[in-house]
Formats: C-alpha cells, sequence, structure tokens
C-alpha cells in the first residue's frame, strides 16, 4: 500500500506493508484522513507516547471503509463506513482497536467524517468528564480557534454553560469563534485579559478552563478562575514549563487536572469513546456538531499539508484525501 512513512531523511511517501489487524482490532481502507498538531512531530521523527521513530506511519485519525474485521471485534463488519482514532492514517489502508471507532452517520460524507474522532473524544473527555461542567457553569477554551478548540465551544453550549469565552490572538479567528458557540472572545496577547474574565462574570472567574496552552497563561488562568474552579490541561502550545503562582492555586482552591491519551490503555479509550457517544451522537447524526475544512490535500503532498498546518494559517481542519 502507499503510505507516508517517517524515514531517517524525513517523512516519505512509499511502498509499506498493509497492516495486519489483531483479534479487537479492524482494517479500513482511508477515504480520507485529518491532521492533528502531534502529527507534526511523529513526521519529525519524534516520539508521540508510544507512536514514532523510522518506520512510523503519522496519523491520529481517518474515516474509510472497513475491509477486514478481528475475531474479537463486537458492532461491526466488513463494509461498515467508520471514523476512527488511533496512528497510522496516513496511508491506503490503517488498523485500530473496534472501541476506538464510530459509525459514519447516513448521508455524512468521509471528508466530514475524520474531522470528527479526536476533537469528539478530547473534549467530551476534557469538558464533562474532568471539567465537570453543569448546566448554568461558566467555562473558557483556550486556543479555541483549533480544530479540537471549536469542538469544545459547541460541547460547552449543548451542556448548557451560560457564558462561553473563546480565545485565539488572531482577529479574524476570534470573529468566527461566535458560530461555534461562544458568547465572549478574549486576545490573550492582552495582558488585561483576566480582567476581562472577571468583567464578563461579573467578578465570579469562570468555572471551568480548558487550556490548550498552558505555560503563559497559566497563572493568567488562576486570576480568571472562580473559587473551586476546574483547569483541565489539554495541550502545551504556549510551553510545556513555566511560572505557577500556588498560592492562588492554593487561594482558590482550583482543581489542576492533566489529560491526554499518551498514557491511556485500550479499555480507558474505549471509555472515552462510549461516553461521548452515548452524549454527543445524536447531534453528530444531525450534523449539530462540526468542524469546518481549511483545506485538502492528496496523500503525496502529506509535506505540504504539514507546513500548512506549522505555518498555523489555517481554521479547522486539513485533511489528506487518496
Amino acid at each position: 500500500m502507499k503510505a507516508a512513512v517517517v524515514t531517517g531523511s524525513g517523512l516519505v511517501v512509499q511502498d509499506a506493508p498493509e497492516p495486519k489487524p489483531k483479534p479487537n482490532e479492524i482494517l479500513v481502507r482511508v477515504k480520507a484522513a485529518s491532521l492533528n498538531r502531534a502529527d507534526l512531530a511523529v513526521a519529525s521523527g519524534h516520539a508521540h507516547g508510544a507512536i514514532g521513530g523510522p518506520g512510523t506511519i503519522p496519523g491520529l485519525e481517518w474515516a474509510g471503509e472497513i475491509v477486514e474485521a478481528g475475531a474479537e471485534v463486537r458492532g461491526f463488519k466488513v463494509g461498515d463506513r467508520v471514523m476512527c482514532s488511533g496512528s497510522g492514517g496516513y496511508a491506503e489502508y490503517a488498523a485500530t482497536d473496534f472501541g476506538r471507532c464510530s459509525p459514519v452517520p447516513a448521508g455524512m460524507s468521509f471528508e466530514t467524517a475524520t474531522t470528527l474522532p479526536m476533537a469528539l473524544q478530547t473534549m467530551h473527555d476534557a469538558v464533562v468528564t474532568n471539567g465537570r461542567l453543569q448546566p448554568g457553569e461558566t467555562i473558557m477554551v483556550q486556543g479555541a480557534s483549533s480544530g479540537v478548540g471549536l469542538m469544545a465551544l459547541q460541547i460547552a453550549r449543548r451542556r448548557g454553560a451560560s457564558i462561553v469565552i473563546g480565545t485565539s490572538t488572531n482577529a479574524d479567528r476570534r470573529a468566527r469563534l461566535a458560530e461555534f458557540g461562544a458568547t465572549h472572545t478574549l486576545d490573550t496577547s492582552d495582558p488585561a485579559w483576566p480582567d476581562r474574565v472577571l468583567e464578563i462574570t461579573g467578578g465570579k472567574g469562570v468555572n471551568v478552563i480548558i487550556d490548550q496552552v498552558s505555560a503563559s497563561v497559566a497563572n493568567g488562568n488562576m486570576r480568571a478562575a472562580a473559587v473551586l474552579g476546574r483547569v483541565v490541561n489539554v495541550g502545551r502550545l504556549g510551553g510545556a514549563t513555566g511560572e505557577f503562582d500556588y498560592d492562588l492555586h492554593a487561594l482558590k482552591r482550583i482543581s489542576y487536572i492533566g489529560v491526554t491519551f499518551r498514557t491511556r490503555s485500550v479499555e480507558e479509550v474505549r471509555e472515552i469513546n462510549r461516553k461521548m457517544r452515548e452524549d454527543l451522537w445524536d447531534a453528530v447524526g444531525k450534523g449539530e456538531l462540526r468542524l469546518p475544512v481549511d483545506r485538502s490535500f492528496r496523500l503525496d503532498d502529506v509535506k505540504d499539508a504539514l507546513a500548512h498546518m506549522k505555518s498555523n494559517g489555517h481554521f479547522g481542519k486539513v485533511l489528506l484525501v487518496p
């Protein structure tokens, strides 16, 4: 099969062995794959959890048709249209645990379907399971213009949040956040942004912060958080280490929660996917949870696709198609 493979001389599109699904896995003929930030590191030869190094095929999410199903697979059969998370999506075929897959709703294209698995799983887990957002509470999403950020805004509104604040340092992207559920937008390059959060919330601060930036906004987050607020650390685009005001953390009794898929077991990821579908699948089927497609590239042009993502000029998802 054709695949984008990490080699000693970089990412190369070449022939690669077709995956052999394990008893718990399905093999999918990939019709479309989505790029994610972690792919940039993997494509450069770095590790992302257990994924990485020479011979690795990047790609954390894709959509296509099942061509083979292992003996332990339940709920799926050959010929089903599915959207999946896992690894190895930058290829003509990819295999993954059946519990990481979901059926593509009738009428939904593969290009639309591939935008959804990681965003839905990541942000349902962050907003609902770990953020414990309740109807009427307030929330801020740091880095809201990314694909997962846009999904967090939408999940928060469906959850009944009274105030949904989205942040972006790009004015054009901020202007579009209301389309995806933001009631207010902020530019965190303005040092006064925590004060603005307090103004918006009547001095109380937000109950939940979904943070994809981390180090550069960590202390600002705590200033902007309510007493007993929850900060869920999803990403570290602003740095993995930095200053942390421990006294402010204690003063507000903030729950600071880190999440990642890298150290989760197969069973844990299955449960994340199950909970997400239980809460959100009706909305997905109706097209009420969506992500925009910024641009599509052919698999042969994967380096151009990754460069486009790295330039940070996109809004929404960047896709690979056969």
